[in-house]
């Protein structure tokens, strides 16, 4: 078994990596860092056997192979560092660093100590982009054409402000690499992005990309929190037809009205029927049943990495890749100019 602690118990800790790291095999949660009372009592009440450390410095003494940190995105890069020195094998919630900069050294550091560096772009596992990716296996659509990613939440309240925040390092990081994932690297973007006046700073609240991959195809990304709009949708359109898809983000509603993949390892994670995409060729129209949305299979995936040296299942220089596409967006979307992606900066 793979003992692995959490740093952070906020949204991502509670929600996104507890649950997932409990229901995932050969895997153990050793323990939690939280320091506030509050979260604290969460922990407590949602995990009561499971210790609570007051830094990730203590966590390490106490013996863990791994570590999920799960902190505010301007603490990350430090606590990913730290874990880096003292050899012990991490999973950076996203974005892992503020740039892609910043990220490859990282990912040089991590194999420069022989630890295993992965990135928590666990969306990849969701129900609708693993049923297009196997679409896209068959070959049905030909040489494909055009990707169209749409996630509108009406969640306003969760968008962070400051140089670290915003909706594009936010949904727009999972988006971008569900694009690279499904269609492979991209080569330049031209970004829209749409700014509001918060509290905190202003910050982007809404984007629309265009992204052209190397073999030709262009993803066409968009999404927005502060419309009153929830809507999740994909399409793709090739030489030999289209997939078309309108999802439910099933494991994140599951996960927030209490449901829990440890409830139900082998039905978790299906979208309903209702929502089933359609593949539509010169054949006609044929629905898609959906594949299972697995968010467990990702710490199952990084424990075979960690014992047996193959690559994890979202490595440093995928989320590298991920952040140089945001960072040209960031660029394209203050001078309004299509702008090139660093295609080094992934790369030893």
């Amino acid at each position: 078994m793979m003992k692995i602690g959490i740093v952070g118990y906020g949204t991502g800790g509670r929600h996104f990596h507890a649950p997932f790291i409990l229901a995932a095999k050969n895997v153990e949660l050793s323990g939690i860092v939280a320091r506030a009372d509050i979260t604290r009592a969460k922990v407590s009440a949602d995990l009561p056997d499971t210790p609570i450390y007051n830094s990730l410095t203590e966590m390490i003494a106490s013996g863990v192979d791994a570590v999920t940190i799960s902190t505010p995105p301007h603490t990350r890069h430090d606590l990913v560092l730290e874990s880096i020195n003292a050899g012990i094998h991490v999973i950076a919630d996203k974005p892992f660093a503020p740039n892609a900069a910043e990220a490859r050294a990282l990912a040089i550091a991590a194999k420069d100590n022989g630890v295993t560096l992965g990135v928590y772009h666990n969306r990849r596992w969701d129900s609708d982009v693993q049923t297009l990716k196997s679409v896209i296996a068959g070959g049905t659509l030909g040489e494909l054409w055009r990707l169209h990613s749409r996630m509108d939440l009406d969640d306003p309240s969760t968008i962070e402000a400051g140089p670290t925040g915003g909706l594009l390092r936010d949904l727009g990081t999972h988006l971008v690499d569900q694009a690279i994932y499904l269609l492979g690297p991209v080569l330049s973007v031209d970004a829209q992005l749409n700014n509001v006046q918060l509290n905190a700073g202003r910050t982007d609240a809404s984007f629309a990309l265009t992204l052209r991959h190397e073999n030709g195809a262009t993803s066409h990304i968009s999404a927005s929190k502060m419309n009153y709009v929830n809507r999740r949708e994909l399409r793709l359109y090739g030489s030999g037809g289209s997939y078309i898809t309108q999802s439910t983000d099933v494991q994140a509603q599951d996960i927030f009205a209490g449901k829990r993949p440890t409830d139900d390892r082998l039905g978790w994670g299906y979208e309903p029927q209702s929502h089933w995409g359609s593949l539509n060729t010169a054949n006609g129209s044929t629905v898609i049943p959906a594949k299972q949305g697995a968010y467990f299979e990702y710490y199952e995936a990084f424990e075979r990495a960690v014992r047996t040296g193959a690559k994890p299942p979202v490595t440093a220089l995928d989320g590298v890749a991920t952040l140089a596409v945001l960072d040209a967006a960031r660029q394209s979307g203050k001078t309004g100019q299509v702008t090139m992606v660093n295609q080094e900066i992934s790369k030893f």
